[in-house]
């Protein structure tokens, strides 16, 4: 039992993270919207890789739930296909990226083995596949006006999203740890 209080709580406390990265990325950078959810720099991008990085499965279901509430309220109210694939997407990308990095890093827990080239690595991987898996969707659907101006923008936005937010991390972090380490 109360190992699936945790499941829920990874889950519950990743769906408010994602919810609240976006709207932290709005509020900060909607000036820099190409389009709906595209953006110059894409914090939650950040918050989908480290949701999976720190909590496997239990972010990427996070990440589902909280991108199926966001695109069905927000983003394709009045496309619920759209709504969907997009929701799979956002949650596939980064959780096969951190799949990945558990079977190329062999991934501790507490992510300290993640060295500043590694994180840069899963950051051009999760731009890489948000970017690619999106914009097959949309080749799929022909959708393709301004189909390379969108990929560079998403892409982009997505890279210094995730890098903005994993090196930020990545200092808290350290700073905990040193924090720790001289209360001992």
């Amino acid at each position: 039992m109360q190992s699936l209080r945790l499941h829920c709580w990874s889950i519950a406390g990743t769906v408010l993270v994602y919810i609240l990265s976006l709207w932290l990325n709005e509020a900060l950078f909607r000036h820099t919207e190409f389009l709906n959810g595209v953006n110059w720099i894409y914090l939650p991008t950040g918050i989908r890789l480290l949701s999976t990085l720190l909590l496997g499965a239990d972010g990427a279901i996070g990440l589902l739930i909280a991108a199926l509430i966001v695109d069905f309220a927000y983003y394709f109210p009045h496309d619920p296909v759209r709504a969907i694939v997009g929701a799979i997407i956002s949650a596939a990308g980064p959780y096969a990226v951190y799949r990945l990095a558990l079977e190329r890093y062999q991934l501790k827990a507490s992510l300290a083995n993640l060295t500043p080239k590694r994180l840069l690595v899963l950051a051009f991987a999760v731009a890489t596949a948000n970017a690619v898996l999106h914009h097959l969707w949309f080749a799929l659907t022909g959708d393709t006006e301004n189909f390379i101006k969108r990929f560079c923008m998403m892409y982009i936005g997505d890279l210094l999203g995730a890098l903005i937010m994993l090196y930020a991390m990545k200092g808290v972090l350290s700073i905990l740890r040193n924090i720790v380490i001289r209360a001992e």
